[in-house]
């Protein structure tokens, strides 16, 4: 038997160059006779093998590699631009829902006050005076009945510096009338009897020939306006000043009337009914 068993291990060294015979009839892996037999060269076969290096390339527009720094600043420009137009994208949402809003409440607001301007009526007209004695200058003397409407049933108005006078073919002939200060609620209705004048003020070359010409046609047209600023009251909340217009023209219709050697041209003391709305603008 151990013939036999000789026999064999010969026979297994022959086919199996790198195990190598032990004791006992054991064998053992010949490490370097495997490496030598597959490699030109020798390495010592208790060194561990070399750690597998990567290297990582950056694309960039200058070249196609880059150190490991410029890469990660390109990283974090191109997150920092990301981020960069996500808040952009934010800022332009607030911005438009903040415009919205606002619209919304303005639309609502206008739904519920439905705010309105007030009514003005020139209600009539009595002429004091209205004559040229001297040559480019004219005297005027008018009073005059003018009622005010609030049609708003939420919004109360207050008028500030209301001034009235008179105006005669494109020119001012009287002083400005001043009316105090009021408040005006909601649906009230306000008049008053200003007294508007004007004594030897000059006018263009043009009015005397104008006046004749009226006389002659037995009617009058003079406009009466109404300037100043009024602040709306919604509650307890009171707006700025807004400018305020009104605009009453009225024709005086005093028939042949002689003139007298005074140049006046219609009768004194005479109270006309007009009647006449005028145009308001705020």
């Amino acid at each position: 038997m151990e013939e036999i068993f000789q026999r064999n291990v010969k026979e297994y060294e022959k086919g199996h160059s790198g195990w190598d015979q032990i004791e006992n009839g054991g064998c053992r892996l010949n490490i370097n006779t495997i490496y030598t037999s597959t490699h030109s060269h020798e390495i010592s076969p208790l060194k561990p093998p070399l750690p597998i290096q990567h290297k990582r390339y950056f694309l960039s527009s200058s070249s196609s590699s880059s150190p490991p720094g410029t890469a990660m600043a390109y990283d974090c420009e191109k997150h920092c631009k990301k981020k960069r137009k996500k808040l952009i994208k934010l800022i332009g949402a607030i911005i438009g829902i903040f415009i919205f809003l606002v619209l919304l409440t303005i639309l609502i607001v206008w739904a519920v006050l439905r705010p309105t301007k007030p009514t003005f009526f020139l209600q009539d007209v009595t002429v004091y005076a209205f004559n040229a004695t001297v040559p480019s200058f004219l005297t005027s003397n008018f009073l005059l009945t003018i009622s005010s409407r609030n049609p708003n049933r939420r919004i109360g108005i207050y008028y500030d510096e209301l001034h009235v006078y008179a105006i005669y073919r494109n020119q001012q002939i009287t002083l400005r009338t001043i009316i105090p200060r009021f408040y005006q609620g909601h649906k009230d209705v306000n008049v008053w009897s200003p007294f508007v004048s004007g004594t030897s003020v000059p006018v263009a070359p043009f009015i005397s020939s104008a006046l004749n010409q009226d006389r002659n046609a037995g009617a009058l047209m003079i406009l009466v306006k109404i300037d100043g600023k009024v602040r709306w009251k919604v509650g307890s909340f009171i707006t700025g000043r807004y400018q305020f217009h009104a605009n009453c023209p009225v024709v005086i219709n005093f028939g042949a009337y002689p003139a007298n050697g005074d140049g006046s041209m219609v009768q004194y003391n005479v109270k006309y009914q007009v009647v006449q709305r005028c145009d308001v603008s705020v």
